[in-house]
């Protein structure tokens, strides 16, 4: 199990430093492999040793070898940040609970585990676009219908479990239908990228179950209506300031990976006490 965590800890560490690349380029429309990586101030190449995850960034002290430019710690940030929910996603397939199938309460088994990590990687890109850039590129949403899916595919042939992949479906037949009419009725707060993103979150919350379709699309919200309260109490946002939703989107599907069925759990109780 050890020996497994720190394979997806290092594996999230390069992919991390593949996601600076994407979060980077692909709003711009640019190729992920030409040029290589570069300074984007003097076009610089950056050394091998230098693209190191995190300790290339800890080497040049976070500076540009050649012309000394700042590099941001977002960097790092982002390669240490993708490690970990890497670790944490695949403890909830690996672990105890998640050896039992896909149901709520038994989580992802460890056959799901490259579909979830893949959402969590991509959970990462587009959330740090879409706060960048308020767009949720179709380079990335679009893919991933066919992705997951086949991503999937293994756990289904293995497990014969067609009842989480037909609930897949419908979930996210249902969640698109939801946010595109949402986009219809308030065109100002809901982008169409939002309702793309939303199928494919849908995808995964009914394969683990309804009620994560519930607690995710709910936290979403809650998550969503929160941020934009703390960014209009600091002043950093307006009543017509345009925000992201699809990090919130994103991190309600991820909390519905970890915690849905004790939340589910906490609200049935406190509508039937015991």
């Amino acid at each position: 199990m050890t020996f497994v965590l720190i394979v997806v800890g290092v594996a999230g560490l390069a992919v991390g430093s593949f996601l600076n690349v994407v979060i980077h380029r692909v709003p711009r429309g640019e190729s992920l492999l030409r040029p290589a990586s570069h300074c984007p101030q003097c076009t610089a190449p950056v050394r091998p040793w230098h693209n190191v995850p995190v300790l290339g960034w800890l080497l040049l002290r976070g500076r540009c070898a050649d012309c000394a430019t700042p590099i941001g710690i977002r960097y790092p940030l982002v390669e240490l940040g993708t490690a970990a929910l890497f670790v944490a996603v695949a403890m909830r397939c690996t672990g105890p609970a998640g050896r039992g199938g896909a149901s709520d309460a038994a989580g992802p088994s460890w056959l799901q585990m490259p579909a979830w990590l893949y959402l969590a990687a991509i959970a990462v890109a587009l959330a740090l676009i879409d706060l960048d850039m308020l767009r949720l590129p179709n380079a990335i949403v679009l893919p991933s219908y066919v992705v997951a899916p086949l991503l999937f595919l293994p756990a289904v042939l293995v497990e014969r479990d067609w009842a989480a992949a037909l609930r897949g479906v419908l979930a996210m037949a249902a969640l698109w239908t939801f946010y595109f009419l949402l986009s219809i009725v308030y065109p100002g707060g809901m982008g169409f990228g939002d309702v793309k993103l939303a199928g494919v979150l849908g995808l995964y919350l009914g394969w683990l179950g309804w009620s994560s379709v519930a607690v995710g699309t709910l936290a979403a919200f809650v998550l969503g209506g929160a941020a934009g309260l703390v960014l209009l109490a600091a002043g950093r946002a307006g009543r017509k300031t345009a925000l992201p939703f699809g990090p919130s989107m994103l991190a309600g599907a991820l909390l519905a990976l970890f915690a849905a069925a004790p939340i589910t759990d906490w609200y049935t109780n406190l509508l039937v006490p015991a």
